[in-house]
Parts: C-alpha cells; sequence; structure tokens
C-alpha cells in the first residue's frame, strides 16, 4: 500500500531532491515511519532525458520498497516486441562496414550487421520507460505536504543538534539528518567532501551521445521489424549505436555513442542542441542499419557523459548522499537509476531500525560499507562496457569469441544481487539480528 506521512520515529529527515533517488528514498521512510520533508530545487518535479532501463536487480529493490512502485512500473514500462526476444538484453552486432575500418587502419573483425552477441538478463530481458512517466509513478505515492519545491540547497550546516538547511530562495529548513539526492552536480557531495577535493566534481569519460527518437513505423520501414522492435546495439571502432523501443512500442529511443579525439569537453553546458552534420561526420563509414537510423531522429541532441570519481565516504556524522550525487555513472550497463533504487532500499530500511537521533549515523556507517564498494564498481564497470563496444579493450582487441563470451556474462554480477541479503549484512554491521 502506498504510505502515509504517520512517523513514529523521534527524528525528522531532509531528502535533497526530487528526482528517482529522492523520491523512492522519501517512499521508502515514510513506510519505516520516519517523519520526511523533500526539498526540490525546481517549481515541480521534473525530469529530462528519454527512456531509461531497469535491470532485474532494480525491479527487485522496486518491489521491496513498495510492490506499488513495480505494478506502477510494469504498467508503464516497454519490452521487446517479439516474445522470442524477451529476455535479451541486447542483440550485439557489429555496425560497421568494411571501408569504414579500413579508414581506421583496421581489418573488419565481421561483416555489417553480423551478430556478435545476444545478452539475456534474467527473466526481465530490456525493460525501460519513459523517464517523466516513471517520475509520475513515484510522485504519486508522496503524500500532499510532504514534498517543497523551489528549494535548491546550498548550504547544510551542523548547528548544535540539529542541521539547518540554506536554500536559494533565502529560507531555512531545520532536520536531525539529511540525504542529499541532487543529482551528478550535486551540492551535498561538495558539503560533505569539501569543494576542493580532488574526487568532488564529475569527470568527462572522453565520451559523449547524439540522442533522439524515431516513430516506430518510420524506424519499421526503414529498418524491418526485428531490427526496429527489439534492443540492438551496434559496435564500431571508437562509437557505438544503441536502440531500443519505448512509450509502448510507439517510439525507438535512439543513443549514438563516439570517443572525443582530444577527450576534453570545453563547453560548460553539457547537453547541447546537435547539428545533423557533426553526427553524420562522426558516423561516416558506418553500415547499412546505422546509416538509415540516424537521418531519421527526431528533436536530436548531444551529451556529454561525465560520471564521478569515487567518493572516499558516502556520509559524515548524520549528512549522507545517494544515487548520483553518490556515484553517478555512464549509461552503458543501463544500471545506474538501478543503484538508486537499491540505495534508497537500503538506507531507508537502516534509518526504520534506528529509535534515536544519536544512532542515525551507525545506519549512515553501515550504509556506506555495503553500498559504497558496489556502485563504485558499477561506475568503473560502466566505462568498461564502454570500452568492449568500441574495440578500445585491450585485454579483447576485435576478437569477436572473446568479446561475445564477455558480454554474455559481464553484467551477472549486478542483475543478480540478492538485495535482502544485502540489508542483512548492513543490520549486522550495525549491531543488529537482522530481522528480515
Amino acid at each position: 500500500m502506498a504510505p502515509t506521512n504517520t512517523p513514529k520515529k523521534p527524528f525528522h529527515v531532509a531528502v535533497c531532491g526530487g528526482g528517482i533517488g529522492g523520491l523512492c528514498t522519501t517512499i521508502g521512510l515514510l513506510h519505516n515511519n520516519i517523519s520526511v520533508t523533500l526539498y526540490e530545487s525546481a517549481s515541480a518535479f521534473a525530469e529530462i532525458g528519454a527512456g531509461v532501463s531497469f535491470g532485474p536487480n532494480a525491479l527487485r529493490a522496486m518491489n521491496l520498497l513498495d510492490p506499488l512502485i513495480k505494478t506502477g512500473y510494469d504498467k508503464i514500462a516497454t519490452k521487446n516486441a517479439w516474445e522470442s526476444k524477451r529476455k535479451f538484453w541486447f542483440d550485439f552486432n557489429l555496425g560497421m562496414t568494411e571501408e569504414g575500418w579500413g579508414k581506421s587502419g583496421l581489418k573488419a573483425p565481421g561483416e555489417d550487421g553480423m551478430r556478435i552477441a545476444q545478452v539475456v538478463a534474467g527473466d526481465v530481458g530490456q525493460c525501460s520507460v519513459h523517464r517523466a512517466h516513471f517520475l509520475d509513478v513515484l510522485v504519486k505515492m508522496v503524500p500532499e505536504g510532504v514534498a517543497e519545491f523551489g528549494k535548491k540547497v546550498e548550504q547544510v550546516e551542523k548547528k548544535g543538534e540539529k542541521y539547518v538547511l540554506t536554500f536559494g530562495d533565502g529560507t531555512t529548513a531545520e532536520a536531525d539528518a539529511v540525504i542529499g539526492c541532487d543529482g551528478v552536480k550535486s551540492r551535498t557531495r561538495q558539503i560533505l567532501l569539501g569543494e576542493k577535493h580532488e574526487n568532488t566534481n564529475p569527470t568527462f569519460t572522453g565520451k559523449y551521445a547524439y540522442r533522439g527518437l524515431i516513430p516506430m513505423d518510420k524506424a519499421v520501414g526503414a529498418l524491418g521489424e526485428e531490427l526496429a522492435k527489439n534492443s540492438q546495439m551496434y559496435l564500431g571502432h571508437h562509437g557505438h549505436v544503441l536502440t531500443f523501443p519505448i512509450e509502448n512500442g510507439d517510439t525507438m529511443n535512439v543513443v549514438a555513442f563516439r570517443s572525443k579525439k582530444n577527450g576534453v569537453w570545453d563547453d560548460e553546458r553539457w547537453v547541447l542542441p546537435m547539428k545533423k552534420e557533426d553526427m553524420f561526420r562522426d558516423f561516416e563509414g558506418w553500415g547499412e542499419s546505422v546509416m538509415k537510423i540516424l537521418p531519421l531522429m527526431e528533436k536530436p541532441d548531444v551529451w556529454a557523459l561525465f560520471d564521478h570519481p569515487p567518493a572516499p565516504t558516502y556520509y559524515k556524522d548524520r549528512l549522507a548522499i545517494l544515487g548520483d550525487a553518490a556515484h553517478a555513472s555512464t549509461p552503458h550497463q543501463g544500471a545506474g537509476a538501478g543503484q538508486a533504487i537499491e540505495d534508497a532500499y537500503i538506507i531507508s530500511h537502516l534509518l526504520g531500525k534506528v529509535d534515536s537521533v544519536d544512532d542515525i549515523e551507525k545506519a549512515f556507517k553501515a550504509y556506506d560499507a555495503i553500498r559504497r564498494p558496489r556502485s563504485q564498481k558499477v561506475v568503473t564497470t560502466s566505462r568498461d562496457a564502454a570500452a568492449i563496444y568500441e574495440f578500445e579493450d585491450e585485454g579483447l582487441g576485435f576478437d569477436l569469441e572473446k568479446i561475445r563470451k564477455r558480454l554474455e556474462t559481464r553484467y551477472d554480477w549486478i542483475w543478480n544481487e540478492d538485495m535482502p541479503q544485502q540489508l542483512k549484512k548492513a543490520q549486522e554491521l550495525m549491531g543488529l539480528k537482522a530481522n528480515l
């Protein structure tokens, strides 16, 4: 059942940021009878971006937080259209022509369009939603009066036994604990680690992506049903292109990734309007499918891909960070948003075992110990994934058989995680006997 705002715990938590991580955390805290206020910087809940994927682990974490999240997600989620493709995360195909390989002075490892691998993702396969639609599911579960808008956090200071939050509009608020869920450009991360700490700010990963949407009827007309209605990845040298269906199969989501030659992103904006001629130049020498996809992309833009260097901690005293504020990742494993949901499940259930303000730090310490290694591994292995897709992995090189074997097993540790077991370990670290 949806959470009610009937707190019983003797402390109040401020959640900063109303994205997927902040909303899931708020829902989890309310279920654990914890008083919470969610502060969102915008004037209303809103998500930028288009499709977002969730793996089997994330769907289980949703269900553990609140079965209604999973039910709401299932109603809006889109899977591969063909029954025979339902269990596959992606079909991996070669996406460059022989001439394209030749321009890089390389011999083509195989023919354009050749299938390299099919990766099975548990019983979930490729499963995605429009970000804004998923946010709507979560927003409906937060009771009236819990969220405050136009509250961009600028300072978090400990004053006596309380934390005082100062917002951009000049107002302040008090809380016993603060959880920062304010995204990749997180202010709470700066406050926690220090603005000058070498690992505070996100770093450019050397890759950028063209993103756009194609009406499914146009995609089918260009590519045929199999390639248009089921998730595909086209691999090439220093680039890859992925497509998957969203919006109940009415739309094909397209993301075309490239490595930046000098590895530097000069613009202070991370999302830019796209010049189609730049994209065509970037994918010169690519194969038939990619050449059919690119001209059809509607409302395309360019996204610079940043991630976080590993934070030495996710908490200090009674201030913690979660989701992209803690471990922003590239999208190459479709795992970033799922980590925020795992975080929310663990932190809210640990705080649910706390009965005094003094013990909040114990919960945050256990959360950090359990969540930091796993979520930071997602960040590093996501970079590794892009190197494999773009033939930049020195160990695998251009050996398609080695690449196939690696792709078929490399995601299992993300997808097969036992979340109740993870919570049990965290509770043991808090000195509690797990009661699951």
